[in-house]
């Protein structure tokens, strides 16, 4: 169409993508030094979009800059989950709560697919792909607030929790308890029951955040 123009997508974000991903896949874990060097060889590109990369990813708390050291994957302690947690709580419970207003055909559809989805992955006991529809279950749940700001400070702030999405379901009960969350949470959106699909919500995040300070607790008392 004349008058439209496709977004470009420059060398230093595709870099910066590549990196954030990298981290929130756990290929960089916690406490990992990014080398500039190293990572312009392993992407083939020169240093300054490693560089304008990396400032941004200390922007969004995913790495740390230290002066004459370099830069390192942040090391995250408990009140960091725990605050990290309280947000998304805020967050997935105000959309939630506006998922009634927002609630189209569209968006029915999407989270019927997600539970089946999640159900599907579930059976086959397949932890990773079932984690990946569980991150885009919520990432849909907070699209229904209809609110931008929400949606980017969302975004910024799950991909700090991302690395650690696995060991939120570590146990074949905590696995089975959180089958049954996703799929109450579910039914309550599309039933129009927001106050139900929030308490479970609330819990099911709760569960979470607890398994994950367990597992960094465990982490963190090895010599």
């Amino acid at each position: 169409m004349a008058g439209t123009r496709r977004p470009v997508t420059t060398i230093k974000e595709q870099v910066y993508q590549i990196i954030k991903e990298d981290i929130c896949n756990g290929v960089y874990p916690p406490g990992y030094w990014l080398q500039e060097t190293d990572l312009s060889a392993a992407l083939s590109v020169s240093r300054s979009p490693i560089r304008e990369a990396l400032r941004q990813l200390v922007a969004d708390g995913l790495v740390v800059e230290y002066p004459n050291r370099g830069v390192f994957v942040k090391e995250y302690t408990q009140k960091d989950i725990e605050d990290i947690f309280d947000l998304r709580i805020i967050l997935e419970s105000y959309a939630i709560r506006r998922s009634g207003q927002n609630l189209t055909s569209a968006y029915a559809e999407k989270l019927n697919a997600f539970m089946d989805t999640l159900i599907y992955y579930h059976k086959a006991a397949d932890l990773q792909n079932y984690i990946n529809a569980d991150t885009g279950l919520h990432q849909l749940i907070i699209e229904l607030s209809g609110n931008n700001l929400v949606i980017s400070t969302y975004e910024r702030v799950y991909s700090m929790v991302q690395q650690f999405r696995i060991y939120s379901l570590t146990s074949k009960e905590r696995f089975d308890e959180s089958v049954t969350e996703h799929t109450n949470i579910i039914q309550n959106i599309l039933s129009g029951n927001a106050r139900e699909a929030d308490r479970i919500n609330r819990t099911h995040l709760e569960l979470a955040r607890e398994k994950i300070i367990v597992y960094l607790n465990k982490k963190n008392a090895l010599p």
